[in-house]
């Protein structure tokens, strides 16, 4: 095994946190006086931060005012502690055991706002040990852009060759051959396998155990 540190997008990558996601931002659009949205709308939504969240979300002709007003009610309402359906994929525990146990160092970089990855990240995954942690920052450009990676390895004293990047979506994608890293696609995402494949990751995972055995038994 020539890597030492696998990142991990959050949102579809180990977390399925759709529903709540959707939930939130349909009570952003109540309150604001738009149309709502159907479940199944926002997998095309998520994956470039709460901003670009609400702007798809939004009807285009809105206002930078009421685009700034909907992500403050956003965070608001999403932080206020109601992720009823969010939960870990099956098999993600017993994968993350796995590649940990055989000396794997664990790191998550997504464009979910910061404070609500290392929440997530400390409420589902308390037991283990996740060296970095960074959700979308101001002072940090959020992915495709490298510069995440790029800090990781940084505060790790890693090379790009020592990382792998795992997400779901064709900009987790895009971050990691902007990072010159390895990349490897999640098909239980929020994204078609078609789409997935566009993107040109250098894997595709189809389960946690395919996965399990990429990291293990993959020189790369």
């Amino acid at each position: 095994m020539k890597k030492k540190v696998v990142i991990f997008d959050l949102d579809g990558t180990l977390i399925d946190s759709i529903k709540d996601i959707a939930i939130a931002t349909n009570k952003v659009l109540e309150k604001l006086e738009y149309e709502k949205h159907p479940l199944d709308a926002y997998a095309n939504f998520v994956g470039d931060g709460a901003l670009m969240l609400l702007k798809n979300a939004l009807p285009n002709e809105v206002s930078q005012k009421t685009l700034e007003k909907a992500v403050d009610l956003f965070k608001e309402i999403y932080g206020d502690k109601i992720h009823k359906y969010t939960k870990p994929y099956e098999g993600i525990y017993k994968m993350l055991d796995s590649i940990s146990n055989k000396g794997l160092s664990l790191a998550v970089l997504s464009n979910k706002p910061h404070i609500f990855t290392v929440e997530f990240i400390d409420y589902f995954f308390k037991d283990y040990p996740f060296v970095q942690i960074h959700g979308q920052k101001e002072n940090v450009t959020k992915k495709p852009s490298p510069q995440g990676i790029l800090n990781i390895a940084n505060a790790l004293h890693l090379q790009m060759n020592d990382i792998v990047f795992i997400g779901d979506t064709p900009t987790d994608i895009k971050t990691a051959k902007n990072a010159n890293v390895t990349s490897i696609a999640v098909s239980w995402g929020y994204r078609s396998v078609e789409e997935l494949k566009n993107s040109k990751p250098d894997y595709i995972a189809d389960d946690t155990q395919h996965l399990t055995t990429l990291l293990l038994e993959n020189n790369f």
